[in-house]
């Protein structure tokens, strides 16, 4: 007979075999849920643990995140990554350590899971990196954990699960939720939610277990929250184009889906589709998971075509049409690697300067500002502006203003930082991004470009030609979501403005005679 939905439950919490907690990840999710809690507290408990302390201090410098900084120190890594991002960090180390063990008899793959598990954690933060100012700190282990109500089946009622496994393997017309309650009397994402619940976790990390399956179920008019489960539901897919026998079927579904759901463009979608297998490699050796290297999206496809049309072949036809499909194979990951990295130069470097265009400087903005929202910093802009650059052109021939252009760009991006932006804004207009930089730092950078550039020689082998740059500045310290992308943008406008007022060859400071809500330092 089978149990109600509470008795399951009931059972599973009162299992010996329930996965529990680690002491400081226990801690920790107790701790971030009080309002009194400060970073100090945080990191003087994930400090205690020096194994675990090592771990994250190595992802956090690590390309997980590209940190421009080195981070030494926990107290340091709580600081920059904040709160909610220690403490995925904490619990998905804490419950990928439990990848090896199987307490009970049971044909479920433990380590196939964890492998699986990640590869979703990395596609749900891969996905939401594409959509513009979308937080990305916990959906990792939002959907490290989506299917955790499996592996807790697993564990708690073997027996069981295993009759739904056999029936899954033969039945393709039922759900595999369907299947769970009919034999469980509950379906694992129920289960995942309720225990995830009793081990304390927030809403931020329950509501994706909850509804990862079904992402219209969520109601709720936060939007953080939706954009999140949509990535985890996304990343399910995704995981499925990886490991199914149909990878085609759910290839085509990913694409809608993406689509529909988070409004992912076609170059977004193919760049998802490029890049997870290799992520997945490397945040496996992030965190310490041993699993086989993981086979490209279009490796996968090719194998599930070269699988039907080899199906009524003789064995002699067979081997030729494999060796056909290799080369053809090899042919196309050469053409599509290198359409793709055009596809991708195209949408985001300026053709004649080379440097980043005004499209990808919006992103970045994008990117650096929510991150001064999240560790309290500051951000500076500059806009350059070529003085007198019109005349010169009438003067000299587009062409030597052409190489002006692009001589201007190489000086400049000697003179700032690895993790600094320089774009093209428009025309002979430039725009700098300078991370985590104060205003009197920012000003110190825009004077050094000012003077580099007056005193270079452009020479193009037959001529040497001498331009000055006007440069304004602005710097501000973004507080939530009053911050305005675009009037910051127009407050360097402003100085840049100025400088030219001021004669040109000239650096102004941006000094606001009212202060914007957000303009705080």
């Amino acid at each position: 007979m089978t149990m109600t939905q509470e008795e399951v439950l009931l059972a599973v919490l009162q299992s010996e075999n329930l996965p529990t907690l680690p002491i400081v990840a226990s801690k920790l999710v107790m701790l971030t849920g009080q309002e009194d809690t400060t970073l100090t507290d945080i990191a003087n408990l994930v400090g205690k643990d020096m194994a675990l302390s090592a771990k994250i201090l190595k992802v956090s410098n690590s390309a997980f995140y590209s940190f421009p900084q080195q981070i030494s120190s926990i107290n340091q890594a709580v600081s920059i990554l904040g709160t909610n991002a220690v403490r995925s960090l904490v619990l998905s180390f804490s419950f990928l350590s439990m990848k090896g063990k199987k307490q009970t008899k049971t044909s479920f793959d433990f380590n196939q899971f964890w492998e699986q598990a990640l590869a979703g954690a990395v596609a749900a933060k891969l996905i939401l990196d594409q959509v513009p100012g979308a937080d990305t700190e916990e959906v990792f282990i939002s959907a490290l954990l989506q299917n955790i109500g499996q592996l807790i089946f697993a564990s708690t009622l073997p027996d069981l699960y295993d009759q739904v496994l056999v029936r899954q393997a033969k039945d393709h017309e039922q759900t595999e939720e369907e299947i769970e309650k009919e034999i469980l009397g509950d379906d694992h994402c129920s289960i995942g939610f309720a225990v995830a619940s009793h081990w304390g976790f927030p809403q931020s990390l329950l509501q994706p277990i909850r509804y990862h399956h079904q992402p219209d179920g969520y109601t709720d008019g936060d939007n953080q929250t939706r954009q999140s489960i949509n990535a985890v539901y996304l990343a399910g897919i995704l995981v499925r184009i990886l490991y199914s026998d149909t990878p085609e079927e759910y290839h085509k579904q990913f694409r809608n889906e993406a689509k529909k759901r988070l409004g992912l463009k076609v170059l977004a979608i193919n760049k998802i589709l490029k890049e997870i297998n290799s992520l997945v490699d490397q945040t496996a050796q992030y965190f310490g998971l041993k699993m086989q290297p993981t086979k490209s999206v279009e490796e996968i496809l090719q194998e599930a075509n070269l699988k039907l049309s080899l199906l009524n072949m003789s064995y002699e036809e067979m081997n030729r049409e494999l060796i056909r499909s290799k080369v053809e194979l090899e042919k196309l990951t050469k053409e599509l690697e290198f359409k793709n990295n055009l596809l991708e130069n195209l949408a985001n470097i300026d053709g004649l300067t080379e440097i980043n265009n005004h499209r990808f400087f919006q992103n970045f903005l994008d990117q650096e500002i929510n991150r001064s929202i999240r560790n309290e910093r500051t951000i500076s802009i500059m806009l350059a502006d070529i003085d007198y650059f019109k005349k010169f052109n009438d003067t000299y021939g587009h062409q030597t203003g052409d190489f002006i252009l692009k001589e201007f760009c190489r000086v400049c991006k000697e003179q700032i930082r690895e993790y600094d932006l320089i774009a093209r804004y428009g025309g002979e207009e430039f725009v700098f991004v300078l991370p985590e930089t104060e205003p009197a730092d920012a000003e110190k950078v825009a004077e050094k470009l000012r003077l580099e550039v007056e005193n270079f020689s452009f020479d193009d082998g037959e001529s040497v030609y001498k331009v000055t740059v006007s440069i304004g500045v602005a710097s501000a310290r973004p507080s939530g979501r009053d911050f305005k992308k675009n009037e910051f943008i127009g407050l360097a406008d402003e100085a840049l403005y100025q400088a030219k007022a001021n004669g040109r060859n000239k650096v102004c400071m941006y000094s606001p005679g009212k202060k914007k809500k957000w303009f705080k330092f």
